[in-house]
Order: structure tokens, then C-alpha cells, then sequence
């Protein structure tokens, strides 16, 4: 098989997960999640936030009726935190078992599923992780 034509290209792939990007998300009424990498304790953290979505689609914080900002908003209390050592785990907690779940959008769950998978993969090689 000639090696060029089985090889990815990586430059259209970008391209195409950037425009991919640009497509209209509807938020997940149940919340949303900020992933970190805790180098020190070599484990991914999950942060659950909650909100409520207006009828213009915006996010807004539950306990003042504010929006929330995607930049420059102010510090927020989580709802829940989790922490484990892989993508799996953490999958398998936000989504499996007994009790309420933060996810009602199958688009949210995939796109969690994929940023944890990215920070798990900067963990084990000690890059830096920046949530998409």
C-alpha cells in the first residue's frame, strides 16, 4: 500500500474539526463541566456547574438569573467535583449507575467522552491541557 495514501492528513482534519466547531450548540440544560489535569495527584477533575437556558438559548447562573459569561465571569461553586485517573472512570461515573446524572444531551456526553480522552492523553505524556 503506498504509505500516502493510507496517511492522515492531519492540516484537512484540523480544518474540518474547526469548522465543525462553528456549528450551532445547544447548551445542556443540566449544566456544564470544566476538565483539569491535577499533575500532582496524577488524576483528571471534573467540575459540574448548573444553570438554566432562557428562551434565547442563553446560559444563565440559577441562583442570580445572570448570564453566564464564556470569558470573564465570576467565580462559581461547583455542584460536583470528580476525580479519577482515566477518561473511562470518570465516563462511567458521570453517566452509569444508580442517581441523577448531569447530562440530559447525548452531543454533550460525546463531547465530554472527547475531552477526556484529550486531558488523560496530556496527563500521561505531562503536556498542558486546554479544554476545547
Amino acid at each position: 500500500m503506498n504509505q500516502t495514501n493510507s496517511a492522515i492528513d492531519l492540516n484537512a482534519c484540523a480544518q474540518l474539526d474547526d469548522q465543525l466547531s462553528q456549528r450551532f450548540i445547544a447548551l445542556d440544560p443540566l449544566g456544564y463541566f470544566l476538565i483539569r489535569v491535577d499533575v500532582a495527584a496524577a488524576e483528571l477533575v471534573v467540575e459540574h456547574y448548573g444553570n438554566t437556558i432562557d428562551e434565547q438559548g442563553l446560559a444563565r447562573d440559577p441562583d442570580s438569573g445572570e448570564v453566564i459569561a464564556c470569558r470573564k465571569g465570576g467565580p462559581r461553586t461547583p455542584t460536583a467535583v470528580l476525580r479519577g485517573r482515566t477518561a473511562k472512570e470518570l465516563g462511567i461515573a458521570l453517566c452509569e449507575g444508580d442517581g441523577d446524572h448531569p447530562l440530559s444531551r447525548l452531543d454533550h456526553a460525546l463531547y465530554l467522552g472527547r475531552e477526556l480522552q484529550k486531558a488523560e492523553q496530556c496527563l500521561r505524556e505531562g503536556s498542558p491541557y486546554v479544554q476545547d
